[in-house]
């Protein structure tokens, strides 16, 4: 199995905001990938600034790609992210797992 885990950064008084769109939008987008073996959006407040962290889990890189694109490592954003994220993080990070 592979986690995906992307990040993004959002000024605090926008926060609740993003978080409201990553339930309407980005975690429905990723539960309904075929493959995904699910999804959650973590946050944590920072100052002035609240981090995200996307954490998915999928099958193989090809379940990935179904939702990525073949450039899987590139960081997959929605429209709605320019007007929230303080930069557009162009990468993302996968992690094999081990449950054993």
């Amino acid at each position: 199995m592979i986690a995906r885990l992307w990040h993004g950064a959002v000024p605090a008084d926008r926060a609740e905001a993003y978080l409201a769109r990553m339930r309407e939008v980005a975690l429905p987008d990723y539960r309904s990938t075929p493959g995904n073996r699910g999804a959650w959006c973590l946050h944590r407040a920072e100052g002035d600034v609240v981090h995200f962290q996307m954490l998915s889990f999928w099958p193989d890189l090809d379940a990935i790609k179904g939702f990525a694109g073949d450039d899987h490592e590139v960081a997959k954003y929605y429209d709605f992210d320019r007007d929230f994220l303080i930069e557009l993080e162009p990468h993302v990070t996968h992690y094999e797992v081990h449950d054993e």
